[in-house]
């Protein structure tokens, strides 16, 4: 079965060569997306340093800006938030930023919420403090 390649013009630009999502039948599979703003490298909520290092951070923010990320690129797909299956979240600290997380995931899925496994780890590519991996019908 052929996969397709899909882009928003509305979400920020992937940081490598990879797309913002694929389809495979009636799933689609979205890239690891972050809280970026689309045209630039500035990531709402965050305050870096000269050397690019985060100086301080607001997971709220973050937090905001991902989830509009990929609502842009589901909606580019054909699909839409309440379509969403499955996410894996990536947090850089569990302990300061779950509670905040798992405060808004409750109120951006009120109704049906899909499957979630939320880990921590180290960093991710550029200085954020989340990512998710996101799986939706189409």
């Amino acid at each position: 079965m052929p996969t397709d390649s899909i882009d928003s013009n509305e979400a920020p630009e992937p940081v490598g060569l990879y797309p913002h999502a694929r389809k495979f039948g009636n799933l689609l599979f979205l890239s690891g997306v972050g809280p970026r703003e689309k045209g630039s490298k500035k990531i709402p909520g965050v305050e870096l340093n000269s050397e690019g290092e985060i100086l301080s951070y607001d997971i709220e923010t973050q937090c905001h800006s991902v989830f509009k990320n990929v609502r842009l690129i589901l909606e580019a797909a054909g699909s839409s938030w309440e379509k969403i299956i499955d996410v894996t979240v990536f947090l850089t600290n569990m302990k300061d930023d779950f509670t905040t997380y798992n405060r808004l995931w409750a109120e951006y899925f009120k109704n049906n919420p899909p499957c979630r496994t939320t880990l921590e780890i180290n960093c991710l590519p550029t200085p954020i403090a989340i990512e998710l991996k996101v799986i939706a019908e189409v």
